[in-house]
């Protein structure tokens, strides 16, 4: 039982940290075609995230694999009831990785165009799905032991969009308070005006959040039960507040530290609120899948615990050196001379 709770915090953990660090991918993918307006712009924007992007992915990867190994069923069943939207997410991610790296090498307008739109569409599409496929799990997702009975655009819901929005916009100030870190000068300033911009979005829909996630889910029982939990939420709010302050202060490496503490405990405040439910069912709970009746064997468990507690250190220190080695401004000098 102990190495569930472990795997089912770890779990939430994984997750976490995914959408802290490709959290300000996404954003500055949305963001470019709006603030990149020529092509030294563009070629900033590309490589502010260039080094790190395909290294943040790897926390997605580990996530799905966590559950895979973990949470088999959970697994099972997720990829089952929500084989589109996860698929769409697959192919946009896919599409992304190859604008980013071909964009730099396109020769042509046309070229130049396509990769533009695949950056921007590959950045939306999977940030606003994350959200609505979490906002779904939130609500519930409709199945019994005779199968799911939603579809598509059941997900499409009032809530799983509000979800989605929220994720999105997140992402968005997310990656220009990033932007506005690697570039210099009038690029650094947009990045950062849209960030103030959309601060506010995210702001009205983390209240929306807050309101809704009590009709429509059940998420506050666990906090109501254990009332010290509520300080995760309490962190999120802050967090969110304290990023906005330093937005209209102009304090971009704090408000990006800010921003990224409140991605995290604002997926720990989901993840307390599903205990001890990974999939909840909204026909009755007896179908729910849960980290009791869908996890892996104590043993299998128990060597996963011991592989991670071994390697994850190991790429956390990877990590931390990318981003030590890659984090200074971009100059147009040093993009020429790398051939950008």
């Amino acid at each position: 039982m102990e190495f569930q709770i472990i795997w089912f915090i770890l779990w939430g953990l994984l997750w976490a940290v995914y959408f802290a660090l490709d959290g300000f991918d996404f954003g500055a993918g949305i963001l470019y075609p709006f603030i990149a307006k020529d092509e030294m712009d563009k070629k900033a924007v590309i490589h502010a995230i260039g080094p790190v992007w395909n290294g943040n992915e790897v926390w997605l990867i580990t996530a799905g694999g966590a559950t895979f190994a973990a949470f088999p069923t959970t697994y099972a069943y997720m990829f089952s009831y929500l084989y589109t939207p996860l698929l769409i997410i697959l192919f946009a991610l896919i599409l992304r990785g190859v604008a980013v790296e071909f964009r730099p090498k396109a020769v042509t307008d046309t070229q130049k165009k396509l990769w533009d739109i695949g950056i921007f569409l590959g950045s939306l599409i999977p940030s606003l799905l994350f959200g609505v496929a979490f906002g779904n799990i939130f609500m519930g997702l409709k199945f019994d032991d005779s199968g799911y009975y939603g579809t598509l655009f059941s997900l499409l819901n009032p809530y799983g969009l509000l979800v989605g929005l929220l994720f999105l916009f997140t992402f968005i100030v997310h990656g220009g308070l990033w932007i506005s870190l690697k570039v210099q000068d009038t690029l650094a300033e947009k990045a950062m005006a849209r960030a103030k911009k959309f601060w506010y979005l995210q702001a009205i829909c983390a209240v929306l959040f807050l309101i809704l996630t009590a009709v429509f889910t059940n998420l506050y029982d666990n906090f109501l039960k254990l009332p010290f939990w509520f300080a995760v939420p309490a962190l999120a709010v802050t967090c969110l507040l304290v990023t906005g302050f330093y937005i209209m202060k102009n304090k971009r490496g704090r408000a990006f530290i800010s921003s990224a503490l409140f991605i995290i405990s604002l997926v720990f405040s989901g993840v307390i609120g599903l205990y001890p439910n990974l999939i909840p069912s909204s026909i009755d709970s007896k179908y729910s899948l849960t980290l009791f009746n869908s996890s892996s064997s104590p043993y299998t468990l128990k060597i996963m615990t011991i592989v991670i507690i071994i390697f994850v250190p190991i790429v956390l220190f990877y990590q931390a050196w990318t981003y030590k080695t890659f984090m200074y401004k971009i100059t147009e000098k040093e993009l020429k001379e790398e051939g950008y």
